[in-house]
């Protein structure tokens, strides 16, 4: 058995990390599939989806704060005329699915971890789409 759903998201800022782990849980749970995976993935040139620690709001700070400094927007080599081209670059560094192993009817994250939808482009209403096989 397998299944697709998909998520909406609506992000607030330019740039931010919006914990996806209950909503992706409660699709795992209410899918009857008790071992397999579960892919999180975002149709999005400018949006990622990461597995981070979502404990501490300090990490995903921290987290944000590096890949700006790593890639700033609006630096001078950009030629992409929308504006965003450091939105693309960051979603193409970080990546835009996560598989993530399914036991027991749960997601198997350990103690600190969340999936995380990264936004480096908003404020957007987005979409993701949770696969569970």
């Amino acid at each position: 058995m397998s299944l697709i759903k998909e998520i909406s998201i609506k992000s607030k800022k330019r740039i931010e990390l919006i914990d996806l782990t209950d909503k992706v849980q409660d699709i795992v749970s209410k899918s009857g599939i008790k071992e397999g995976i579960c892919v999180v993935y975002s149709p999005h040139t400018t949006a990622a989806v990461i597995i981070t620690e979502n404990a501490d709001p300090s990490v995903q700070k921290d987290v944000l704060a590096k890949l700006n400094k790593m890639v700033p927007a609006n630096a001078p080599e950009y030629t992409h005329l929308e504006g965003n081209s450091d939105s693309h670059i960051k979603s193409a560094v970080i990546g835009n699915s996560r598989t993530i192993i399914v036991k027991d009817g749960k997601l198997l994250l350990g103690v600190w971890e969340g999936a995380m939808f990264a936004e480096f482009d908003g404020p957007r209403i987005r979409k993701l789409l949770v696969s569970i096989k």
